[in-house]
């Protein structure tokens, strides 16, 4: 999808041979090779969110973006990739996520919000 949108770099830990790497790792392997990271895990890459920064990504002085996907719903595949579309929309009319986190959030009523902020948090 992603390299269909025109983001032709695109890869997944799978064909990258990351499949099981921990967390730390993958962000250390994203932020050497200038990936923005996708996941569905947000809690270990973000923290707990704006205002409660923690996590991977905030522990980086620069990095490439953090796209988290969430939803009160089972994360299927199905449902991924309808969020992912939806970042994939949003991301059109961005340059870059340049040390910013965008977060798609779907609520048990099927609202669905995109929310972008800074990640590390400025001092």
């Amino acid at each position: 999808m992603a390299v269909a949108a025109g983001h032709v770099e695109s890869t997944c830990v799978r064909d990258r041979g990351w499949m099981g790497t921990k967390d730390w790792r993958l962000v250390e392997l994203a932020v050497a090779e200038d990936y923005t990271l996708v996941t569905h895990n947000s809690v270990d890459f973000r923290g707990l969110g704006p205002g409660r920064l923690g996590g991977q990504h905030a522990k980086q002085s620069i990095h490439a973006g953090l796209v988290c996907l969430n939803s009160a719903h089972v994360m299927d595949i199905e449902r991924q990739l309808d969020l992912f579309q939806l970042v994939l929309n949003e991301l059109s009319g961005t340059p870059d996520l340049v040390n910013q986190a965008l977060e798609v959030f779907e609520s048990e009523d099927g609202l669905v919000t995109i929310d972008v902020y800074d990640i590390p948090a400025p001092d």
